[in-house]
Order: structure tokens, then C-alpha cells, then sequence
């Protein structure tokens, strides 16, 4: 097996994904929200690739998968914002008591 030969399949795969929902051919909720943030996950990445090489669209294009990113993300971001607050909460109550 070559290299590249599993980046190449996992392509082929979500590629095909992609092609089935277009199509009408639904594969389940489950891969459709796997799709929802692996399409800007790809988007980052191919952006980052694309500045390491020098690309000025790779900018707009990194920026706009960051954007979605924290746009699907949000969810999680504040329940790990609000866990950290208590936390920090607790470790000051702790501080002063001693």
C-alpha cells in the first residue's frame, strides 16, 4: 500500500457521501451531521495547506471554515465555558478560606 493510499479513500468516501445526498439518497442523521462539521474541518485544513503554500484565497477560505466551526461549535464551546466558570468559581472560594 502506498502512502497516500487511506487520505485517498477517506476521500473517495466522503465524496461519495456528498454525491448520495445531492442525489436524494440520504445515508442517515448520523453521517449528515458527521458531514456538518467535516466539510469545514476539510475547509480549514485545505486553507492552512494553501497558506503554508503561499495562496491568498486560502485565507478566505480558513477563514470561512473557522467561522462555521465556531458556529457548530458553539454549543459545546459554552458548556465548556460554563464548567470552566464554575471551576474557577470553586478554586477562588477555596483560595479564600484558607
Amino acid at each position: 500500500m502506498k502512502r497516500n493510499t487511506g487520505l485517498a479513500i477517506v476521500l473517495i468516501a466522503f465524496g461519495a457521501l456528498i454525491l448520495f445526498h445531492n442525489l436524494g439518497i440520504h445515508t442517515g442523521s448520523l453521517f449528515g451531521s458527521i458531514m456538518g462539521y467535516v466539510i469545514p474541518a476539510a475547509m480549514v485544513a485545505l486553507g492552512y495547506v494553501g497558506i503554508k503554500n503561499g495562496s491568498k484565497l486560502a485565507w478566505v477560505i480558513a477563514g470561512l471554515g473557522v467561522i462555521i466551526l465556531v458556529g457548530k461549535l458553539a454549543g459545546w464551546i459554552i458548556i465548556v465555558l460554563a464548567i470552566g466558570l464554575i471551576a474557577y468559581g470553586f478554586s477562588m472560594l477555596k483560595r479564600r478560606t484558607v
